[in-house]
């Protein structure tokens, strides 16, 4: 049948080009170029090279396959982060993720009015699009390295929480270039509801999530990390339809999904990291496609790169100054944070959102959005390690380990834990014999370079090592301090 054969060709082309794309990534092995980069920057070639792609690509579609795509990043990187990771960053996450994008839209929007004379509503917008930082871009070049202190976790706390606040923002901003007689006010009442009823679903849908999960009796381990993710997208588009942040309430979620004891766990974790690692794939393919490279003209170029070079050495670093003003964050990590501020799918999806709105000037919004996003990704994600090795931020790639050894018990193992030792702390450099553990628990496993070592009374620990304790229920109390940074 021609329609079989048709549909196989076009799976043979899609499916290849996918697997292509997965296996580019091990380009960045050797050049340090985020992977985001190169999915954004082939998609606009091939629209470039292949006309037909960028003319059967509607914006609209690319638009819900990039909201589809943020939930899961949004999820698995609450998740990966957890809440009680974040509670230790918590004041410089919401400083950067709230009162920072208001702020970096404002300087955003005041260098396009008075330098590059666009229009207050034209520069607004513009300042909108490009204020927040990216998850998926944040994730893939923070999230596969272990960064000390908390410069990692504000960056990747600040990436979830204010892609929601940017959203909000561009939401408002678009009522008010679309509306006759609208005022600033549109945008403060658009974000405080969005923001608000976003944290209260977030929050409450937490709890209902997570019981779910816990007392779920499902007849296939991978069936629940199934219902995670469905769970998710109920909770996105129950707040959405509340006029909510659905992205905000699915970040909260995930943090408090990362901290919680459930059973399979671990599937849960690989599933979600797996599919957010699908859709920052898909979605970068997807906006790359809706762009085609020839018709960028020359004031486009120098005007999308005047703007991300202003946001990285001045906006950016000045935003960061005023936000942590008296947040314990050594000079060196607010330097980090500030360099570190990429931006990514989100700025591109509200380009595309200005599109949708039918506000003026959107498309050659989209042209200035997409020249700053590939620059930031690629000149800024390129540099981000090498700037942790200037500012001397300890920044390393863990040991990729392939095998993994787990038991399987009927029962929550209530006194199993594993803790991985910091540099500086207690633990390390202390023997086993040594440990402020009690007599009621025990080292049963110690992981160090990816090996798995006898735990001897001799054996000294070592920062990066990985410890697993069993103990008596209600022992041997919180370790966490022995583990962690002092």
């Amino acid at each position: 049948m021609p329609e079989i054969t048709d549909f196989a060709t076009l799976i043979f082309i899609v499916a290849g080009g996918f697997a292509l794309a997965v296996l580019s990534t091990k380009v960045t092995d050797r050049i340090p170029v985020p992977a985001p980069a190169l999915f954004l920057v082939t998609a606009a070639v091939v629209s470039d090279l292949w006309p037909r792609l960028y003319d059967h690509v509607p914006i609209r579609a690319v638009e819900r396959v990039a909201v589809i795509a943020l939930v899961v990043i949004l999820f698995n990187g609450g998740i990966d982060i957890g809440l009680r990771r974040l509670r230790a960053s918590l004041v410089p996450v919401l400083s950067l993720g709230l009162a920072g994008t208001f702020a970096t839209a404002a300087g955003i929007a005041l260098f396009a009015h008075v330098v590059l004379d666009m229009s207050w509503t034209l520069a607004g917008l513009i300042g909108a699009a490009l204020a927040p930082t990216d998850p998926a871009v944040m994730f893939s070049v923070l999230g596969r390295r272990e960064i000390a202190g908390r410069s990692g976790t504000t960056l990747e706390g600040e990436a979830g929480m204010n892609d929601p606040a940017g959203i909000a923002l561009m939401i408002g901003m678009i009522e008010l270039a679309t509306t006759e007689h609208a005022t600033l006010l549109v945008v403060v009442r658009e974000f405080a509801v969005e923001m608000a009823v976003g944290a209260a679903f977030g929050l409450a849908g937490a709890r209902l999530l997570v019981p779910a999960l816990a007392r779920a009796r499902l007849p296939s381990e991978s069936l629940y990390a199934v219902l995670a993710l469905v769970l998710a997208f109920v909770l996105y588009g129950a707040t959405s339809l509340a006029h909510g942040s659905g992205f905000l309430a699915v970040f909260l979620a995930g943090l408090v999904v990362g901290d919680a004891r459930l059973p399979y766990k671990s599937a849960i974790e690989r599933f979600h990291g797996s599919l957010a690692g699908l859709a920052e794939l898909v979605v970068f393919l997807a906006l790359g496609a809706t762009v085609r490279l020839a018709d960028l003209g020359t004031r486009d170029w120098i005007e999308g790169v005047a703007l991300v070079v202003v946001l990285a050495v001045a906006i950016r670093p000045l935003v960061v100054v005023v936000t942590l003003a008296g947040v314990g964050v050594s000079r060196a990590e607010k330097a980090f944070i500030a360099f570190s501020g990429l931006k990514g799918a989100v700025p591109v999806l509200l380009a595309a959102f200005a599109i949708i709105g039918g506000v003026p000037d959107a498309q050659r919004i989209y042209g200035l959005v997409f020249i700053a996003v590939l620059v930031s990704v690629a000149g800024q994600g390129t540099l981000v390690p090498a700037v942790a090795r200037r500012l001397r931020i300890p920044m390393h790639l863990p040991d990729r380990l392939p095998w993994e050894l787990s038991v399987r018990v009927g029962r929550e193992p209530t006194g199993a834990h594993e803790h991985r030792v910091a540099t500086g702390s207690r633990a390390d450099g202390t023997p086993l014999r040594d440990l402020p553990i009690g007599d009621d628990a025990w080292v049963t496993l110690v992981v160090r370079d990816g090996d798995a070592l006898q735990p001897e009374p001799d054996l000294a620990l070592r920062a990066g090592d990985r410890v697993l304790i069993l103990a008596d229920p209600g022992g041997p109390g919180d370790l966490r301090g022995t583990f962690s940074e002092r």
